[in-house]
């Protein structure tokens, strides 16, 4: 935990050795008007305030930037936390600077109606900024992996709460950029925080076994370096531990306990030319036996962030496996700093995207955005194409496309164009007819099979996995539900206007209408129309606008505003805004219970169905016919939820877990236990809960329990 103060010389120091023609000077000056602005400010440390943007100036400096960058690193809290306004930057330190800063300023003055609709716009803002100049997102990552160092002095909630949004977005971003020692920084920080008890377990465990580990790596790299020798091959080597996250997924995702792993520490090996990497792989190979699957040639064929290295696994001394990297020097810079290991001092330094491939996953990032209109939607499609691992296809013309892992046909023909995505009816694989949900492959030859007449299907959002494919579907069915609803809402509007003997051709010449549905979206006919077809807007209360006066009823008042009223039915215990007298139903798909965050979701002719935010239904559907949702609290209501618990298969053990549970006074409906082969028991407890808060008394409770591994909450 960071508390050491840096000095601005030391930074100034730093600066003039990686970059001598640097305006030092302009950092000077930028420390200056920081500190002036940040006096008397303190952290909930107790330090002073201005110790903050020193250490995002010092880990930009770490990333050898430019001073303009470093500068932003200290102004970057100013605009938004001081009486500094950005007039006052651009005029102090110029456009440069003062973009940078406007690009990193967190967006208080936003109108959002909660939290993460504001830290949605935020990030859509920031990515935007980084379209233009990559520099806003690195001063933003600063940012962030010095306040997770000093995380520790806020409270426990916004703690995780930071933590866990650091693991969601900022960390597979550090790694989509090549940041990859920012990246393990700020993992480990995260699951410090989110998981103090496995992290410290697992920190525990590491010092116990680093002297035995220490002692088999140093027999490996003796062995590797007289084998070198023999070759005539000068090489750099060196251990390098695992850090404490990978260890922990390794162990989350293939349900294993710390003694179970094996491979805690991965030998590097830094060569000279991009030739002997090659030769030092065929070198490796001959002294140990390689396991199958497990060599990764991204020399030939880098990562999206640039990462190049040669990864191979082998059965090393006694049986145990060993992972190798091998890389040359310039190789092993870029991998630790990503892109800013490529940075140029010179004008002009921000992305051309045409002509810098490095960056073709940003624009096609940016152009996807282009049909989401949505921040929270934006926010969701990005994280997918940010993630790491990617496949390498050909076309027929031998021409290389990276995806994702898991990515489809689909989302090939999506890649090329948009209108080949659109009539896509199926695919050649490597010369053979492929299903669309086929997973493609590193080294498959794609062909894409096209009819101009077809149109793309819902059901194609179960399997696709890039974000500009879903994107793309999304938009088309949106389209056409918003034109059938049109339709719809019209023949509905045309019938009541009948129904009470009144001219339809009286709406469509009165424009004051439009007003009274403002607040309901409402900008032209389409949108009233669509509005009606969706069942937003009830076609009586358009028809009594231009009812006599002595025929209006109790429907006038309503055509205004529809009151929230709470659903009279009973248990449900929600409030839907705009609706009353409405059937609601509660998702299977993903079993809201109160405290939840929700969204109704309009059917059609079955009410209203409630889902979790961020449940996959509520991602595919039309976003048109979402509507506010919220718990009532004034009504009691119980519902089962389904916990896993995945503990060391030891007696007694079972009783601890049960009378934990019934000692926060929770009922246990069903219990099924199960055991596995490496001596684990996997139990489901299904449990009456009356919402979040209990249940996760409940889930923290067992954690207590000592013998238990993990507890989780269980989707349907």
């Amino acid at each position: 935990m960071q508390k050491e103060i840096v000095r601005i010389n030391d930074i100034i120091d730093q600066v003039s050795k990686y970059n001598q023609e640097a305006d030092l000077d302009l950092i000077r000056k930028a420390y200056v008007f920081s500190a002036k602005v940040h006096h008397g400010q303190t952290r909930l440390s107790g330090e002073p305030y201005l110790n903050h943007p020193l250490w995002v100036a010092k880990i930009l400096a770490d990333l050898n930037l430019d001073e303009y960058s470093v500068s932003t690193g200290l102004l970057h809290d100013t605009v938004e936390d001081t009486y500094a306004t950005l007039d006052e930057i651009r005029q102090t330190f110029g456009q440069e600077v003062a973009f940078l800063v406007d690009g990193v300023t967190k967006i208080s003055k936003l109108s959002t109606k909660s939290r993460l609709d504001r830290q949605a716009d935020n990030f859509r803002k920031m990515i935007l900024a980084m379209s233009k100049d990559i520099r806003v997102v690195l001063v933003k990552l600063a940012d962030r992996t010095h306040n997770m160092r000093t995380l520790q002095y806020l409270p426990p909630e916004r703690q995780k709460r930071i933590a866990q949004q650091t693991l969601d977005i900022y960390t597979p971003l550090a790694n989509r950029l090549g940041l990859f020692l920012m990246k393990r920084e700020l993992e480990d920080l995260a699951l410090r925080h989110i998981h103090e008890k496995i992290y410290k377990e697992i920190e525990k465990n590491l010092v116990v076994t680093a002297e035995q580990r220490e002692k088999y790596v140093q027999e490996v790299i003796g062995i590797i370096d007289e084998k070198l020798r023999q070759f005539g091959i000068s090489a750099g080597i060196k251990g390098r531990p695992k850090h404490i996250y990978s260890i922990y997924n390794k162990m989350l995702q293939q349900n294993l306990d710390f003694k179970h792993i094996y491979d805690l520490t991965a030998v590097r090996i830094i060569v000279g030319e991009r030739k002997e990497c090659y030769e030092v792989l065929g070198i490796i190979h001959s002294i140990w036996k390689p396991i199958p699957g497990r060599l990764k040639d991204y020399i030939s064929l880098p990562k999206a962030n640039m990462y190049q290295s040669l990864h191979t696994t082998v059965v090393g001394p006694y049986g145990q496996r060993v992972e190798i990297q091998i890389r040359t020097a310039e190789m092993d810079m870029v991998a630790k700093h990503g892109i800013a290991a490529h940075w140029k001092y010179k004008e002009g330094r921000k992305i051309e995207q045409k002509d810098d491939q490095r960056f073709a996953w940003l624009q096609q990032v940016m152009e996807s955005q282009q049909d989401v209109k949505d921040s929270k939607e934006f926010l969701e499609t990005f994280r997918v194409d940010i993630f790491p691992d990617e496949v390498y296809v050909f076309t027929p013309a031998g021409e290389v496309f990276e995806l994702p892992k898991g990515a489809t046909p689909v989302d090939f023909a999506y890649r090329i164009h948009t209108a080949i995505g659109h009539s896509c009816v199926g695919a050649k694989i490597n010369g053979s007819i492929a299903p669309l949900k086929y997973e493609l492959k590193s080294g498959d030859v794609v062909e894409i099979l096209t009819q101009p007449s077809h149109k793309p299907s819902r059901d194609w959002l179960k399997f696709v996995n890039t974000s500009r494919a879903k994107t793309k579907i999304r938009h088309w069915i949106k389209q056409q539900e918003r034109e059938r609803s049109i339709v719809l809402g019209r023949e509905i509007c045309e019938k009541e206007f009948r129904k009470h003997k009144q001219s339809f051709s009286k709406l469509l010449k009165d424009s004051e209408v439009l007003g009274l549905f403002r607040k309901d979206g409402v900008k032209n006919l389409d949108d009233l129309f669509s509005a009606v077809g969706y069942g937003r807007i009830r076609a009586r209360q358009i028809a009594n606008k231009f009812l006599p006066q002595e025929l209006k009823e109790d429907l006038e008042e309503k055509a205004v505003k529809v009151p929230t009223k709470t659903v009279n039915k009973p248990g449900k215990g929600i409030r839907i805004d705009g609706l009353d007298d409405i059937m609601v139903r509660f998702g299977k798909c993903c079993n809201p219970i109160p405290g939840d965050r929700i969204k109704g979701f309009i059917t059609r002719g079955r009410g209203v169905t409630v889902h979790v935010v961020g449940c996959d239904f509520l991602e595919d559907a039309d976003p048109e016919r979402a509507i506010d949702a919220q718990w009532d609290n004034t009504v009691h209501y119980t519902a089962t939820v389904p916990i896993e618990v995945v503990t060391e298969d030891k007696k007694g053990l079972l009783a601890e877990i049960t009378s934990s549970i019934s000692a926060t006074e929770t009922n246990i409906v069903n219990a099924k236990i199960k055991t596995t082969l490496d001596k684990k028991a996997i139990c489901i407890f299904e449990i009456e809960t009356s919402g979040v808060e209990q249940l996760e008394q409940v889930i923290q409770t067992i954690k207590n329990v000592r013998g238990v591994l993990r507890v989780t909450r269980v989707r349907p």
